[in-house]
């Protein structure tokens, strides 16, 4: 699968654009600004966004490929981001995060519980989960944004 996403993120325009996730965007919003956690990033369209916002941004993905591209991405604009190349158990982080923002993260069934549970174990106590994903249902459809049904997924 790393090779998978190696390979997408290389390409020369960027897999998901550059302007962030609108679900994640809008529950920014919402928060004052802290500490970020982005699990499985990418090309770092939503890390930039949070930057853009004042937030102190840290992510990971598995793709060398992503990092590259994010750190392409955030480089006109001066920011620094901190972004480690590494499998989902293998982050490691010596603080805890007043956010997670977890946009379409999708870890293999075999490890998804352990996965979470262990970046929780990342957020502070009182912290705030972004969470957006696809459910099996939704596979085969198509896959447009509902501010109806995205508005459900947020909870504080």
């Amino acid at each position: 699968m790393q090779d998978f996403w190696n390979q997408r993120y290389s390409e020369e325009t960027f897999a998901y654009g550059t302007e962030p996730n609108e679900f994640f965007k809008q529950q920014l919003e919402l928060l004052k600004p802290g500490s970020i956690l982005l699990p499985a990033e990418g090309e770092g369209r939503n890390a930039l966004y949070a930057l853009q916002k004042g937030w102190k941004v840290h992510c990971f993905d598995y793709s060398e490929s992503g990092k590259q591209k994010a750190l392409e991405l955030i480089r006109p604009f001066g920011f620094e981001l901190d972004y480690q190349v590494c499998d989902v158990l293998e982050y490691r982080a010596e603080k805890q995060f007043d956010v997670l923002g977890f946009s379409y993260v999708h870890f293999p069934k075999e490890i998804r519980p352990k996965a979470h549970e262990y970046l929780l174990s990342f957020l502070k106590p009182g912290g705030t989960i972004i969470f957006e994903a696809f459910s099996k249902s939704q596979l085969g459809k198509s896959s447009r944004w509902s501010k109806k049904f995205g508005d459900a997924l947020f909870r504080r």
